[in-house]
Protein backbone atom coordinates (compact mmCIF):
# COMPACT_ATOMS: atom_id res chain seq x y z
CA UNK A 1 0.00 0.00 0.00
CA UNK A 2 2.70 2.89 0.85
CA UNK A 3 4.20 1.58 -2.29
CA UNK A 4 0.74 2.57 -4.25
CA UNK A 5 0.71 5.92 -2.49
CA UNK A 6 4.26 6.41 -3.59
CA UNK A 7 3.38 5.70 -7.19
CA UNK A 8 0.95 8.15 -6.99
CA UNK A 9 2.67 10.72 -5.31
CA UNK A 10 5.05 10.23 -8.02
CA UNK A 11 2.55 10.84 -10.71
CA UNK A 12 0.60 13.71 -9.11
CA UNK A 13 3.85 15.31 -8.94
CA UNK A 14 4.86 14.70 -12.64
CA UNK A 15 1.83 16.54 -14.12
CA UNK A 16 1.89 19.44 -11.87
CA UNK A 17 5.27 19.85 -13.29
CA UNK A 18 4.05 19.52 -16.60
CA UNK A 19 1.04 21.69 -15.98
CA UNK A 20 3.55 24.67 -15.24
CA UNK A 21 5.53 24.33 -17.62
CA UNK A 22 2.74 23.87 -20.13
CA UNK A 23 0.14 26.05 -19.03
CA UNK A 24 1.49 28.50 -17.37
CA UNK A 25 0.21 32.39 -17.99
CA UNK A 26 1.14 34.15 -21.64
CA UNK A 27 1.80 30.32 -23.29
CA UNK A 28 -1.08 29.78 -25.60
CA UNK A 29 -0.95 33.37 -26.79
CA UNK A 30 2.69 32.61 -27.77
CA UNK A 31 1.54 29.14 -29.19
CA UNK A 32 -0.68 30.65 -31.50
CA UNK A 33 1.53 33.52 -32.96
CA UNK A 34 3.96 30.29 -33.55
CA UNK A 35 1.13 28.21 -35.39
CA UNK A 36 -0.60 31.00 -37.06
CA UNK A 37 1.50 30.39 -40.51
CA UNK A 38 0.84 26.97 -40.37
CA UNK A 39 -3.15 26.53 -39.29
CA UNK A 40 -5.70 28.35 -41.17
CA UNK A 41 -9.56 28.08 -39.70
CA UNK A 42 -11.26 25.50 -40.93
CA UNK A 43 -8.24 22.64 -41.93
CA UNK A 44 -7.09 19.85 -39.84
CA UNK A 45 -4.65 19.56 -37.21
CA UNK A 46 -3.23 16.46 -35.61
CA UNK A 47 -1.45 16.47 -32.22
CA UNK A 48 0.54 13.13 -32.10
CA UNK A 49 1.60 12.75 -28.47
CA UNK A 50 -0.65 15.57 -27.20
CA UNK A 51 0.20 15.02 -22.87
CA UNK A 52 -1.81 18.04 -21.58
CA UNK A 53 -3.03 19.58 -24.36
CA UNK A 54 -1.42 22.57 -24.64
CA UNK A 55 -0.30 22.36 -28.84
CA UNK A 56 -4.29 20.92 -29.26
CA UNK A 57 -5.58 24.35 -27.49
CA UNK A 58 -3.81 26.47 -29.93
CA UNK A 59 -4.62 24.62 -32.66
CA UNK A 60 -8.59 24.81 -31.98
CA UNK A 61 -7.73 28.95 -31.37
CA UNK A 62 -6.57 28.92 -34.58
CA UNK A 63 -9.82 27.24 -36.07
CA UNK A 64 -9.02 23.93 -36.63
CA UNK A 65 -10.90 20.36 -36.60
CA UNK A 66 -7.66 19.12 -33.92
CA UNK A 67 -7.18 15.28 -33.88
CA UNK A 68 -5.00 14.72 -30.94
CA UNK A 69 -3.45 11.12 -29.72
CA UNK A 70 -2.32 9.92 -26.23
CA UNK A 71 -2.39 6.93 -25.00
CA UNK A 72 -1.85 7.05 -21.42
CA UNK A 73 -5.16 7.12 -19.59
CA UNK A 74 -4.18 9.58 -16.80
CA UNK A 75 -3.22 12.49 -19.19
CA UNK A 76 -5.63 11.93 -20.98
CA UNK A 77 -8.21 12.50 -18.63
CA UNK A 78 -6.21 15.99 -17.88
CA UNK A 79 -6.35 16.37 -21.44
CA UNK A 80 -10.51 16.51 -21.47
CA UNK A 81 -10.47 18.91 -18.47
CA UNK A 82 -8.41 21.51 -19.91
CA UNK A 83 -9.25 21.17 -23.67
CA UNK A 84 -12.77 20.03 -23.29
CA UNK A 85 -13.67 21.87 -26.78
CA UNK A 86 -16.26 20.77 -29.73
CA UNK A 87 -13.73 20.44 -32.55
CA UNK A 88 -11.29 18.75 -30.55
CA UNK A 89 -11.06 14.49 -30.96
CA UNK A 90 -9.21 12.98 -28.50
CA UNK A 91 -8.36 8.96 -29.34
CA UNK A 92 -6.72 6.80 -26.73
CA UNK A 93 -4.03 5.73 -29.21
CA UNK A 94 -0.45 5.94 -30.49
CA UNK A 95 0.89 6.27 -33.62
CA UNK A 96 3.27 3.93 -35.22
CA UNK A 97 4.41 2.20 -38.93
CA UNK A 98 1.83 0.01 -38.99
CA UNK A 99 -1.69 -0.52 -37.13
CA UNK A 100 -1.68 -3.10 -34.30
CA UNK A 101 -0.48 -2.87 -30.54
CA UNK A 102 2.29 -2.37 -29.17
CA UNK A 103 3.75 -1.42 -25.21
CA UNK A 104 3.97 1.87 -24.21
CA UNK A 105 6.94 2.31 -21.31
CA UNK A 106 5.44 4.83 -18.35
CA UNK A 107 7.93 7.15 -16.45
CA UNK A 108 5.20 7.63 -13.67
CA UNK A 109 7.16 10.58 -12.50
CA UNK A 110 7.96 12.25 -15.82
CA UNK A 111 4.86 10.99 -17.98
CA UNK A 112 5.99 13.57 -20.99
CA UNK A 113 9.06 11.11 -21.21
CA UNK A 114 6.82 8.01 -21.79
CA UNK A 115 7.39 5.78 -25.02
CA UNK A 116 7.28 3.20 -27.45
CA UNK A 117 10.84 3.51 -28.15
CA UNK A 118 12.47 0.29 -26.38
CA UNK A 119 16.17 1.16 -27.83
CA UNK A 120 15.90 4.95 -27.23
CA UNK A 121 15.26 4.36 -23.15
CA UNK A 122 18.81 2.74 -23.40
CA UNK A 123 20.40 5.28 -25.29
CA UNK A 124 19.04 8.39 -24.15
CA UNK A 125 19.95 7.20 -20.34
CA UNK A 126 23.42 6.36 -21.11
CA UNK A 127 24.25 9.42 -23.51
CA UNK A 128 21.96 11.95 -22.14
CA UNK A 129 22.76 13.19 -18.49
CA UNK A 130 19.41 14.77 -18.12
CA UNK A 131 17.60 11.16 -18.66
CA UNK A 132 19.82 9.18 -16.47
CA UNK A 133 17.09 9.73 -13.32
CA UNK A 134 13.93 8.79 -15.35
CA UNK A 135 13.09 5.20 -14.77
CA UNK A 136 10.03 3.93 -17.28
CA UNK A 137 8.33 1.81 -14.22
CA UNK A 138 4.89 0.89 -15.67
CA UNK A 139 4.08 -0.98 -19.03
CA UNK A 140 0.84 -0.19 -21.01
CA UNK A 141 -0.62 -2.12 -24.38
CA UNK A 142 -1.79 0.30 -26.14
CA UNK A 143 -3.69 0.52 -30.16
CA UNK A 144 -1.13 1.70 -32.35
CA UNK A 145 -2.98 3.19 -35.83
CA UNK A 146 -1.09 5.26 -38.63
CA UNK A 147 -0.83 9.11 -40.21
CA UNK A 148 -2.67 7.23 -43.02
CA UNK A 149 -5.21 5.85 -41.35
CA UNK A 150 -5.82 9.09 -39.39
CA UNK A 151 -5.91 11.22 -42.66
CA UNK A 152 -8.20 8.66 -43.94
CA UNK A 153 -11.03 9.49 -41.41
CA UNK A 154 -10.49 12.60 -40.53
CA UNK A 155 -8.83 14.68 -43.68
CA UNK A 156 -5.53 16.08 -44.95
CA UNK A 157 -3.99 18.01 -42.11
CA UNK A 158 -2.47 21.41 -42.61
CA UNK A 159 0.17 20.15 -39.84
CA UNK A 160 1.29 17.29 -38.26
CA UNK A 161 2.83 17.77 -33.95
CA UNK A 162 4.86 14.46 -33.81
CA UNK A 163 6.31 13.94 -30.16
CA UNK A 164 6.69 10.94 -28.79
CA UNK A 165 10.32 10.34 -27.51
CA UNK A 166 12.62 8.72 -29.70
CA UNK A 167 9.68 7.08 -31.42
CA UNK A 168 9.30 9.94 -34.83
CA UNK A 169 11.07 8.21 -37.55
CA UNK A 170 8.44 5.15 -37.15
CA UNK A 171 5.28 7.67 -36.52
CA UNK A 172 6.69 9.37 -39.89
CA UNK A 173 6.79 5.59 -41.45
CA UNK A 174 3.38 5.83 -41.07
CA UNK A 175 2.58 8.02 -44.12
CA UNK A 176 2.99 7.68 -47.87
CA UNK A 177 2.39 11.06 -49.13
CA UNK A 178 3.55 14.68 -48.27
CA UNK A 179 1.90 16.90 -46.17
CA UNK A 180 1.92 20.93 -45.71
CA UNK A 181 4.01 21.16 -42.44
CA UNK A 182 4.89 19.14 -39.38
CA UNK A 183 7.31 19.22 -35.98
CA UNK A 184 9.18 16.73 -34.66
CA UNK A 185 10.90 16.52 -31.53
CA UNK A 186 15.12 15.93 -31.29
CA UNK A 187 17.38 14.91 -27.76
CA UNK A 188 20.95 15.44 -27.71
CA UNK A 189 22.21 12.00 -27.56
CA UNK A 190 20.24 10.16 -29.64
CA UNK A 191 19.99 12.64 -32.75
CA UNK A 192 20.34 9.35 -34.51
CA UNK A 193 16.51 9.80 -34.52
CA UNK A 194 16.45 13.01 -36.41
CA UNK A 195 18.51 11.75 -38.69
CA UNK A 196 15.68 9.29 -39.65
CA UNK A 197 13.27 11.12 -39.51
CA UNK A 198 14.90 13.44 -42.20
CA UNK A 199 15.48 10.18 -44.05
CA UNK A 200 11.35 9.66 -43.73
CA UNK A 201 10.71 13.43 -44.97
CA UNK A 202 12.73 12.60 -48.33
CA UNK A 203 11.34 9.82 -48.77
CA UNK A 204 8.20 12.03 -49.47
CA UNK A 205 9.02 15.03 -50.56
CA UNK A 206 10.68 18.41 -50.93
CA UNK A 207 10.80 19.54 -47.83
CA UNK A 208 12.55 22.81 -46.34
CA UNK A 209 13.63 23.11 -42.02
CA UNK A 210 13.54 25.12 -39.33
CA UNK A 211 14.41 24.17 -35.78
CA UNK A 212 13.04 25.67 -32.03
CA UNK A 213 14.96 25.19 -29.14
CA UNK A 214 13.42 23.59 -25.82
CA UNK A 215 9.79 25.14 -25.03
CA UNK A 216 10.82 28.39 -27.02
CA UNK A 217 8.52 29.89 -29.03
CA UNK A 218 11.21 31.52 -31.58
CA UNK A 219 12.67 29.57 -34.46
CA UNK A 220 16.27 29.42 -34.86
CA UNK A 221 16.93 30.54 -38.40
CA UNK A 222 15.07 33.64 -40.29
CA UNK A 223 15.58 31.77 -43.80
CA UNK A 224 14.23 28.02 -43.57
CA UNK A 225 17.04 25.25 -44.41
CA UNK A 226 17.79 23.06 -47.07
CA UNK A 227 17.74 19.31 -45.98
CA UNK A 228 21.77 19.45 -46.51
CA UNK A 229 22.15 21.89 -44.08
CA UNK A 230 20.31 20.41 -41.24
CA UNK A 231 21.69 16.88 -42.18
CA UNK A 232 25.41 19.01 -41.41
CA UNK A 233 23.43 20.84 -38.15
CA UNK A 234 22.35 17.55 -36.77
CA UNK A 235 26.05 15.72 -38.20
CA UNK A 236 27.64 19.05 -35.88
CA UNK A 237 25.52 18.42 -32.90
CA UNK A 238 22.35 20.42 -32.96
CA UNK A 239 24.61 23.64 -31.66
CA UNK A 240 24.68 21.76 -28.38
CA UNK A 241 20.96 21.85 -27.54
CA UNK A 242 19.66 19.70 -24.97
CA UNK A 243 16.31 19.55 -26.96
CA UNK A 244 13.78 21.17 -29.34
CA UNK A 245 11.37 20.53 -32.30
CA UNK A 246 12.45 20.33 -36.31
CA UNK A 247 9.95 22.13 -38.42
CA UNK A 248 9.58 21.01 -42.07
CA UNK A 249 7.60 23.10 -44.98
CA UNK A 250 6.85 21.25 -48.07
CA UNK A 251 8.83 23.12 -50.35
CA UNK A 252 5.57 24.87 -52.57
CA UNK A 253 3.92 25.99 -48.39
CA UNK A 254 3.28 29.74 -48.53
CA UNK A 255 5.36 30.50 -45.29
CA UNK A 256 8.17 29.56 -47.64
CA UNK A 257 7.32 32.42 -49.69
CA UNK A 258 6.16 34.96 -47.74
CA UNK A 259 7.86 38.23 -47.73
CA UNK A 260 7.76 39.13 -44.00
CA UNK A 261 8.24 35.62 -42.30
CA UNK A 262 5.60 36.09 -39.26
CA UNK A 263 6.39 32.85 -37.83
CA UNK A 264 9.84 33.97 -37.29
CA UNK A 265 9.55 37.94 -36.35
CA UNK A 266 6.73 37.47 -34.00
CA UNK A 267 7.67 34.92 -32.17
CA UNK A 268 11.09 37.25 -31.08
CA UNK A 269 9.32 39.06 -29.17
CA UNK A 270 8.20 35.93 -26.65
Amino acid sequence: MPSAFFQQLRSASGVARSLFIYWRPGRQRSLQRLYRPFIQPGTVAFDIGAHLGDRSAAFHALGAHVVALEPQPALAKWFKRLVNQPGVTLLPLAAGPQPGFADIAISVGNPTLSTLATEWRSQVSTRNPGFRQIAWEEKLKVEVTTLDQLIATYGEPSFIKIDVEGFEAEVLMGLTHPVAALSVEFVAGVLEVSHACMEQLARLGDYRFNAIAGEQRKFRWETWQSPEAITQWLNSGADGLASGDLYACRSDHPLLNAPNNLSYHESQHE
